[in-house]
């Protein structure tokens, strides 16, 4: 019988290395200390047949954007399960007890990042942002429809930058739903470590930041750079790879994008994990040039309490809608509630009165909308959302409306 628990720090280099298998990865010296000292300061729990370590899961501490608030969040990192031990439930009792120690802690949401997206819609969690990769061709001038911001550019040593745009990025979180907080430790270890953990060909962090001398920053590129292979084949240019980008404006975000663009011996940029709603798309005077190379899944949330977070976020407009909801993970999610919002915020409350549902869900697509990312009418098209009153689904997404599209491009 498998026996679900915490995992003390004398187990875990076994977690590790049980990720490893699971993971098909090999890691240097130096990784592996970065992955021991993460994990240490997570919440672990593991599966034990016997003495035998056969399952894992770990959380890190973070705090999660949402429309008009900032919510503890969970986020699940380095799940895995021995091969041995596959469909034996051991993941579902790691998950119950994950979503139990949530719970118990008052966090409202977690969150995830799938690596197979057919796993974990089953424990509730729904597809909540959307990221895509986004290529430049810089053989070539950037084109421009907008003027960009002229004010200097200056780079950041790597030492100084988590002072420099630790804070320009933490103010930025509140603009944008679904952005967990980054520790220093996180800025130093992913962001800004000297080697780029999955290829050794690319440079160091190089960081631009633009604006007056002496004055708060408007905007910073995170980037990296490949140099041409010109003993190929065929000759391939030097790669510029943004791995972040965060501006004030538009005109700033042009300038910086102008910028990486423009750098010598490159001819391709590449930027991973972009908004659906990249400001640049619609600036770039020709999309020949700028081009959305995919699209994928980004961040998985997972309501806890359905209550505490439709009551913590802010509404765009007044709505009012019975939801069915259910939830096979926490019963007390279940059940069919009204959702009234309005001026001085939203109510949630089980439905006495036994009205007839105006919407029924699972908690996933409920989860799936949270950010406003996902549009409920779209889940009704999809056969997902069952619609008892027409429209309901309309003014559901009215009041779910945000500003910019959810996003985040923190991968843990």
């Amino acid at each position: 019988m498998v026996d679900i628990r915490e995992v003390p720090e004398s187990d875990i280099d076994r977690a590790l290395e049980l990720a490893y298998l699971v993971f098909h990865d090999r890691p240097e010296k130096e990784a592996r200390e970065k992955h021991h000292a993460l994990l240490a300061s997570c919440d672990r729990i593991g599966a034990y047949d016997g003495a035998a370590l056969v399952g894992s899961m770990a959380a890190h501490d973070f705090r999660l954007s949402v429309p008009g608030a900032d919510l503890p969040c969970p986020g699940l990192t380095f799940v895995c399960v021995a091969p041995t031990h596959r469909r034996r439930g051991v993941l579902t009792g790691l998950m119950t007890e994950m979503l139990r120690r949530t719970a118990a802690a008052g966090a409202p949401i977690a969150a995830l990042w799938a690596s197979e997206a057919a796993i974990y819609g089953r424990f509730g969690y729904g597809s909540a942002t959307t990221g895509a990769t986004i290529e430049i061709d810089s053989t070539r001038p950037l084109a421009l429809r907008i003027d960009p911001d002229r004010r200097p550019l200056r780079l950041v040593d790597p030492e100084e930058a988590f002072a420099v745009i630790g804070p320009f990025h933490e103010a930025a979180r509140a603009g944008r739903a679904g952005r967990p907080t980054r520790s220093e430790v996180r800025w130093r270890d992913e962001w800004l470590a000297e080697q780029d953990e999955e290829d050794e060909e690319l440079s160091p962090p190089r960081i631009i930041v633009l604006g007056e001398p002496g004055q708060p920053i408007a905007g910073y590129v995170l980037y990296r750079t490949k140099p041409e292979d010109d003993a190929a084949a065929v000759r391939v240019p030097g790669r510029v790879r943004v791995d972040e980008l965060e501006a004030d404006t538009p005109a700033v975000a042009a300038a910086l994008w102008e910028c990486v663009a423009s750098l010598d011996l490159t001819g391709k940029v590449s930027a991973w994990g972009r908004p659906a709603d990249d400001p640049l798309l619609h600036f770039a005077a020709d999309r020949d040039q700028v081009r959305v190379t995919a699209q994928f899944p980004a961040l998985w949330v997972r309501l806890v309490d359905v209550r505490a977070a439709l009551t913590a976020r802010s509404w765009a407009a007044p709505v009012e809608v019975v939801l069915e909801v259910h939830d096979v993970q926490l019963p007390a999610n279940a059940g069919r509630f009204r959702l009234k919002t309005g001026p001085g915020g939203a109510t949630y409350e089980y439905d006495h009165a036994d009205s007839a549902a105006d919407l029924a869900l699972d908690v996933r697509e409920l989860a799936a909308c949270y950010l406003g990312g996902t549009r409920v009418e779209e889940l009704v098209a999809a056969g997902l959302v069952r619609e008892h009153t027409p429209g309901a689904a309309a003014a559901l997404d009215a009041a779910l409306r945000t500003a910019v599209l959810p996003h985040t491009s923190d991968e843990f």
